[in-house]
């Protein structure tokens, strides 16, 4: 037993260090946060000609609104040409086919292309897109993105004077924050990565990464470090590494943002953080060792690299100490470590979500009460991020689940009569279990007296039951073919308005 409880302890000091990650972050940000890129002045002439690809897969709803954004970027027309990857099997594919004839008849060169398989899911769409590419610079949207008219004008002129320069990131902003609860949560924790963690690690010098969209490459970097691979879920953290680690720079700018929906279901938000999670675990097995023999890169830079690529061990290591402490419990002689001890690593991450709803919003307070639910969501999502852990720890590549959207924007749209609709997720079962598995902790410290670990198991108990019950009520609701909101439904549109 004495085992075990030295096992608790790792984990839990395990846990600690992703907390004291947060916090060195936070730290890092408010010493560099009133640091910014100036702006390059760029003439007309000098601007480099431009690919956008816009990956597509089943989006019915939203793959008109895409094309329309995509087309109406102020940049020289011929310069700029505009792929639709489309692997659809569905109504998309005409949807995209009749917008694109559109904006080719008011002179805008965009085309759909369509690859024989889907080999390699979006990193195979990409690369193939690659093939059909004509410009310098290739510029990345998924689907439900909606970038602003100057997006390439205010992020392109970055990369003319920087020869080394292989790729800028942008900051996701949100079309559907106010939604619902469940979106003001993941809109919390989207604002801390994009606004605290990814300036601290590129102004400290950190290895940062690409987020999938919402970016610009330049080609010859992708190139040279080895181009787009499906062998991980995560292709965009992949590469981003691997070009860093080739000698190439990367930028982000916060100023720059570009619009994304955010999922309403509680079970699109597990599958992404699972393909994330998955993907993560895959870049860290694949890369570890030349982040460790990369010698241009000191001791901090390595640590933090590592730390940032498993991430999503965090997760694995919550079920591990819930599970642990019931024998813990139970035995006589046991001892364990309390989670007040860790309280320091425990204020990393509130202390990022802070600082990015202060620096973005003037209602930062109110934004703030999402807190909790993402606390939440974030513990209670944990199981099914330990399968995802484990597949990417024992496989390479996968199914690449996409995340249906639903053409939603403030708080008008519905998603629960449409096809794209999840309905069964087979991780409540298991939430569930570890919901009742931490109640049951809780009676034993309670009935024992050793209240020290109460509010730990008590958390997870809230947590899981509110991630299952959360998805059990969605299921529901869907099934129901009801919605809490009024209906607005997303139609083809007139071609030519």
């Amino acid at each position: 037993m004495k085992l075990l409880s030295i096992f608790h302890a790792a984990i839990a000091l395990w846990l600690a260090v992703y907390g004291f990650n947060s916090l060195i972050l936070a730290l890092l940000y408010l010493w560099h946060r009133r640091e910014r890129f100036s702006d390059p002045s760029v003439d007309a002439v000098d601007l480099p000609p431009v690919t956008v690809q816009v990956p597509v897969y089943n989006e019915r709803h939203v793959v008109e609104r895409v094309i329309d954004a995509v087309a109406e970027l102020d940049y020289p027309t011929e310069r700029l040409q505009i792929q639709i990857l489309d692997d659809s099997t569905d109504q998309t594919s005409q949807l995209a086919q009749v917008r694109a004839a559109y904006h080719r008849r008011r002179g805008v060169d965009v085309t759909v292309l369509r690859r024989p398989e889907r080999d390699g899911y979006k990193a195979g769409a990409l690369a193939w897109g690659m093939i059909h590419a004509r410009g310098e610079l290739i510029a990345i949207f998924d689907a439900d993105f909606q970038p602003p008219t100057d997006f390439l004008r205010r992020v392109v002129p970055h990369f003319v004077d920087r020869p080394r320069l292989g790729m800028v990131q942008t900051r996701w902003a949100h079309l559907n924050a106010d939604y619902s609860p469940l979106t003001r949560a993941q809109v919390l924790a989207l604002d801390g990565h994009f606004v605290v963690e990814q300036i601290a690690r590129c102004r400290s010098g950190l290895l940062m990464t690409f987020n999938g969209a919402g970016g610009v490459w330049r080609r010859c970097c992708i190139e040279k470090a080895g181009g787009w691979s499906a062998d991980t879920l995560c292709e965009d953290l992949d590469l981003s590494y691997r070009a860093q680690l080739a000698g190439w720079s990367c930028a982000y700018l916060p100023d720059v943002s570009a619009p994304n929906e955010i999922p309403p279901q509680i079970a699109a938000f597990k599958r992404q953080q699972s393909r994330w999670a998955q993907g993560s675990i895959q870049a860290l097995r694949k890369l570890a060792p030349s982040i460790l023999r990369t010698p241009r890169l000191s001791l901090a830079q390595k640590a933090m690299a590592l730390i940032h690529l498993s991430s999503y061990l965090a997760h694995a290591l919550m079920v591990i100490l819930l599970v642990v402490s019931l024998p813990i419990l139970l035995a006589p002689n046991a001892f364990w470590v309390s989670i007040d001890g860790l309280g320091l690593a425990c204020l990393g991450p509130p202390l990022v979500y802070l600082l990015s709803q202060h620096r973005l919003y003037a209602d930062w307070g109110r934004r703030l009460r999402s807190l909790p639910l993402l606390a939440l969501v974030g513990i209670g999502i944990a199981w099914r991020n330990t399968l995802a852990v484990w597949r990417g720890l024992t496989e390479w590549g996968g199914t690449f689940a996409r995340t249906p959207k639903f053409h939603l924007e403030g708080k008008d749209g519905t998603w629960d009569e449409s096809d794209y609709r999840l309905q069964g997720d087979p991780s409540i079962r298991g939430e569930i279990a570890l919901a009742l598995y931490a109640v049951i902790g809780a009676a034993v410290a309670w009935r024992t007296g050793q209240t020290g670990m109460l509010p730990f198991l008590v958390l997870n108990a809230l947590a899981f039951g509110t991630v299952a019950g959360l998805g059990i009520v969605q299921a529901w609701t869907s099934r129901q073919g009801q919605s809490l909101r009024p209906a607005t439904e997303s139609r083809p549109r007139n071609p030519e308005s």
